[in-house]
C-alpha cells in the first residue's frame, strides 16, 4: 500500500471508525481499523459485531492494499498532529504502517486483516430518506428511558415505527417511558424496528456532522444508513416491544400548566436536599393555583418550593424520582410544561405546553 491523503479527512473518518471498534473483544482484529486503498479511494472500516462502519474518502493511491491497525493508536496519533501536517504519506513495509508528514514520521505495528469480518451488504428490502437532524432528535428525545439491563432486549432498545407522516421513537425501562413523534412526510418503506439503545448513541455521533439526507434501508435483521461515502450497519433486536399505549391513562384527574424555567429552578433547589431514593413529593392544590415540591434528607435537611401555576381538577399529593423527571426536560423545547396527574398510584404524563410531539410517562414511588 502506498498513498497520499488529506489528514483532516482521514482523521474525521478514523475518529468515527474508532467508536465502532470492539473495545473488549477476545478477537484482536475487532479493536482495529481496516484501511483499504484502491482506485483513488481509501476505505476506513471497523466493527464491534453490533455495529459496522465503512467510510470512503478520496486519496491519491499509488499502490493498492489493505491492512488492520489498532484504532485507538491511529486515532490518538492523527489527533496529535499539528495544523501544518495536512498532507500524509502512507505506506506499508514489513507489516508496519509508515505515516509521514511535513513535521512528523511514525511507524505503527499492524495486524493481519484476514480475520476482519466482512461488512454485510446484503440486498436491501425497503428504503426511505430522512434528514440526519430528524433522526438525531428522535433518538435523543427518548434513549435515556431505555433499560440499562440486557435481560429483556426489547426494553434495552429504542422502538421506532411509522404513524402516518410521522415516525415515532419510544423507549421504556418499565419505570418511565418516553415517546417522540417526528414528521418526515412519507413513511413508505419504513418498517417497525428495535435498535439497541447503546447503538443509537454511536449512530448519533457518527451522523451528527452530515448535511445531506440519510438513506435508510432494511434487511431481515439489520438497518443500514447511507450518505456521503458513509455506510453504517446496525443490528436489529429480534423481539416485540410492549403495547405501551395500553398503560397510558385515558382520564385526566389533575392538569397543571407551568413555566419550564420555574420548574427547572425549583428542581435544582430540591435536588440539594434529596434522599438516597431521589424522592421528590409534589402537592398540587388547583383551588389556590399552587404547585409544591418538597424533598427531605435526614443528614442535610429539607426543602419546600412553591410555584404559581394554572391547575384544574383534583388536589393530589404524590412522590416521584426527581432524576427521572429531570431526564425528560431537555426533550421539551417549548417554554411551558403540561403535567397530567391521574390519581394516587397512577403515572404522571409530562409534555410541552405547545408541543404535542413529545410525551413522557413516569411511575410514582411507592415509598
Amino acid at each position: 500500500m502506498n498513498l497520499e491523503v488529506n489528514k483532516d479527512r482521514l482523521l474525521n473518518g478514523v475518529i468515527k471508525a474508532e467508536r465502532v471498534t470492539g473495545k473488549n473483544s477476545s478477537l484482536p482484529v475487532l479493536s482495529c481499523i481496516v484501511l483499504e486503498a484502491k482506485d483513488n479511494l481509501l476505505k476506513i472500516k471497523s466493527t464491534n459485531l453490533d455495529l459496522a462502519l465503512e467510510i470512503e474518502i478520496s486519496a491519491k493511491v499509488e499502490k493498492p492494499g489493505s491492512l488492520a491497525v489498532p484504532g485507538s493508536i491511529l486515532s490518538s496519533y492523527l489527533s496529535s498532529l499539528g495544523k501544518n501536517d495536512n498532507i500524509l504519506n502512507i505506506n506499508v513495509q514489513n507489516n508496519n504502517l509508515y505515516i509521514s508528514s511535513k513535521n512528523s514520521e511514525t511507524v505503527i505495528k499492524t495486524l493481519s486483516h484476514e480475520d476482519f469480518p466482512e461488512i454485510s451488504k446484503n440486498k436491501e428490502v425497503n428504503s426511505f430518506k430522512i434528514k440526519p437532524e430528524d433522526l438525531i432528535t428522535g433518538f435523543q428525545s427518548v434513549w435515556y428511558s431505555a433499560s440499562v439491563s440486557n435481560i429483556k432486549p426489547e426494553l434495552s432498545s429504542v422502538y421506532i415505527y411509522p404513524n402516518g407522516e410521522d415516525i415515532v421513537f419510544v423507549a421504556t425501562d418499565s419505570f418511565r417511558l418516553a415517546e417522540k413523534s417526528v414528521k418526515i412526510g412519507s413513511t413508505e418503506g419504513f418498517e417497525s424496528i428495535l435498535i439497541p439503545h447503546r447503538n443509537t448513541t454511536e449512530i448519533v455521533k457518527i451522523i451528527e456532522d452530515l448535511d445531506q439526507d440519510l438513506e435508510i434501508m432494511f434487511t431481515e435483521d439489520q438497518i443500514i444508513f447511507k450518505s456521503q461515502g458513509l455506510y453504517l450497519v446496525s443490528r436489529i433486536v429480534d423481539g416485540v416491544f410492549p403495547d405501551y399505549k395500553q398503560i397510558i391513562p385515558k382520564v385526566e384527574n389533575t392538569v397543571v400548566s407551568l413555566l419550564k424555567e420555574d420548574f427547572v429552578q425549583s428542581m435544582k433547589v430540591s435536588n440539594v436536599f434529596s434522599d438516597n431514593f431521589n424522592q421528590a413529593t409534589m402537592t398540587i392544590s388547583p383551588s389556590d393555583g399552587m404547585f409544591e415540591i418538597s424533598t427531605k434528607n435526614k443528614d442535610r435537611g429539607e426543602s419546600i418550593n412553591k410555584i404559581k401555576v394554572k391547575a384544574e381538577g383534583e388536589s393530589i399529593k404524590i412522590s416521584f424520582n426527581f432524576k427521572y423527571i429531570n431526564d425528560c426536560l431537555s426533550s421539551i423545547k417549548s417554554d411551558s410544561l403540561k403535567f397530567t396527574f391521574n390519581g394516587p398510584g397512577k403515572p404522571l404524563i409530562i409534555s410541552g405546553g405547545k408541543d404535542g410531539s413529545f410525551r413522557y410517562l413516569v411511575m410514582p414511588m411507592n415509598k
